[in-house]
């Protein structure tokens, strides 16, 4: 469709330039570094220092998050953690692992890969904070469906801490971003490049020459998953996503087994090429620049997506999902990313150069057998339709959230939004796609702001659930209530018996209150508490939220008070 094409980079080619141009700008130190990697890169190394390198001290502690030890089914969400975490991998997990790496080595040296590996561990702290604010700032409906992310947590916190006004701009900034951002990143290419892979791997020029006709059948499918919402996406990516990883990694491990005598120095030379002068720019340009949308940028930390994912999980504890959601950026960019990187350096394809980074990795594939790289047209294929599903949710989430949550405004991006696969496939949209990926990585700069007004909160939240855990005062949950990692629905016995405890305790409670406030002995209130309060108790939680566990109490009470200990 040539006339079309042409017509759309008319209008979209000066705009998505000079957009792409102001994001992507380079500061002129290694050769180039944009300046939104910077922006990145700093925000991932203070939030690892800053909560206390909990990718390393609360590691054995999320396993036993992700197997639901500490969430019940009773709990207010629609997923479980395990089907969160499965959602956020299948939208970062996908072509930036596959290409993305590839190109980085072919134009920065094998020393890029050990690259991305570094930037992936500073990324589990950016993980962690997204997913803890997302559940701590969400808003539960009355019938049991959730709407959160960084918009909630950019409005609600910042207005918790009197930056109200800051907080609805960002967060109606942040919306608009994703809301473009997702059409072009997570449909819009990933659509077209499926439909490009299948069509080269089968060889047939009438599918090449009609790719819109593979992205029916992609709009077929996705609209048969996303009409059921976001619980229907969690149950397929929850399938696909283990599926497709298991597949790319035993394809990956087989290209090191046919090649395994030329390993030691295939992983030597990763690692001492990154630490070269010539490496080290090289590692940072190729990473930062060349795979900056597809490979170190795959697990999108920093962009909010897990504040969306996690914000549907099944818990009354906001810090259980950010330890769920810090193992994100380990397999993705620690594990896919890497394996690719080595099963490409072992090889030697990336000698040879190249712009095509999934060719690269097929000339990979081939040394195995010659039917070899069907897999990776498989593994791509499902990497690229669980990522349009996951960001089908996100992209809602931001609709709802600008135009109001009602079925017509979701209806209609679900419509807009199953069309714009077909179009995808159909068509090039290089200038669209390169302004979404503009706008995409403008998500960054509200989200990341937000997360630095919040630092305190969010620290306070996730150090004070380590220290309940550490000292008995949050237990496990009986094991026919814990969510797990399969069925996550509870009995009609097991709501009852919650609403019947929930009804007790909060009678207790309220006597408890009345009894103190009768009593004349009790102290009538604190200093700093005004005449007008009605409980003689005062806001006594002050107190309890002013104590910082590991910090000696000298927290600031009014500025680190969460909702979820409201």
């Amino acid at each position: 469709m040539p006339g079309i094409d042409a017509a759309v980079e008319t209008i979209f080619g000066p705009i998505a330039a000079f957009l792409s141009a102001v994001v992507f700008y380079e500061a002129p130190i290694f050769g180039g570094v944009p300046i939104i990697v910077v922006w990145l890169m700093a925000a991932a190394i203070f939030l690892t220092v800053w909560l206390r390198f909990q990718p390393i001290t609360g590691l054995k502690h999320s396993i036993q998050v992700i197997r639901g030890r500490y969430t019940a089914k009773t709990d207010p969400g629609e997923v479980s953690s395990f089907q969160a975490l499965a959602t956020e991998l299948s939208g970062t997990v996908g072509l930036g692992n596959i290409a993305g790496v590839a190109v980085a080595i072919a134009a920065g040296g094998p020393g890029a890969a050990l690259w991305i590996a570094i930037f992936g561990f500073f990324a589990m702290s950016v993980k962690m904070a997204e997913a803890t604010l997302g559940v701590m700032y969400r808003t539960v409906n009355a019938d049991g469906t959730t709407e959160g992310g960084p918009m909630y947590y950019l409005r609600d916190g910042l207005a918790q801490i009197g930056r109200r006004r800051l907080g609805r701009v960002l967060a109606v900034l942040y919306a608009i971003f994703t809301l473009v951002g997702v059409f072009g990143a997570g449909n819009l290419f990933q659509s077209n490049q499926v439909a490009a892979i299948v069509a080269s791997s089968t060889g047939s020029e009438f599918l090449s020459g009609n790719q819109w006709l593979i992205g029916a059948v992609m709009a077929v499918l996705t609209a048969i998953v996303i009409l059921g919402g976001v619980t229907k996406i969690a149950r397929w990516t929850s399938a696909i996503t283990p599926a497709m990883a298991v597949l790319y990694v035993l394809c990956t491990l087989a290209i090191i087994l046919v090649n395994i005598e030329a390993l030691p120095a295939a992983v030597a030379t990763i690692f001492t090429s990154a630490f070269t002068a010539d490496g080290v720019t090289g590692g940072i340009i190729g990473v930062a620049v060349i795979g900056i949308q597809r490979a170190l940028f795959s697990n999108a930390a920093g962009v909010g997506s897990a504040g969306m994912a996690h914000s549907a999980s099944k818990t009354k504890e906001p810090a259980t999902e950010g330890f769920t959601a810090l193992w994100e950026p380990l397999v993705d960019s620690i594990g896919v990313c890497m394996l690719t990187a080595i099963a490409v350096v072992i090889t030697g394809v990336y000698q040879g150069g190249g712009e095509d980074g999934v060719a690269l990795t097929a000339a990979a594939f081939g040394t195995v057998a010659g039917w070899f790289p069907y897999l990776l047209t498989v593994a791509v294929a499902l990497f690229g339709f669980s990522t349009v599903l996951a960001y089908a949710y996100y992209g809602e989430l931001s609709a709802k959230f600008l135009f109001g949550s009602s079925a017509l405004v979701q209806n209609a991006f679900r419509i807009a939004w199953v069309l714009a696969v077909i179009v995808g496939a159909a068509i090039s949209l290089d200038s669209v796609i390169a302004f979404s990926d503009a706008m995409f990585f403008l998500m960054s700069v509200p989200n990341l702001l937000g997360i630095y007004f919040l630092a305190r909160v969010l620290r306070l939240e996730i150090l004070r659930h380590r220290y309940r855990v550490s000292v008995g005062a949050l237990s496990e949950v009986e094991p026919d209530l814990q969510v797990g990692m399969g069925s996550h629905e509870p009995t009609a016995e097991q709501v009852a018996a919650e609403e019947h405890r929930t009804l007790t305790e909060e009678l207790r409670l309220a006597d408890l209150h009345r009894q103190l406030a009768e009593d004349p002995d009790f102290p009538v209130r604190a200093d700093h508490h005004d005449d007008d309060l009605a409980s003689p108790m005062g806001e006594t939680d002050y107190d309890v939220w002013g104590q910082d566990p590991e910090r000696g109490g000298d927290a600031d009470p009014q500025a680190e008070r969460s909702s979820a200990g409201v």
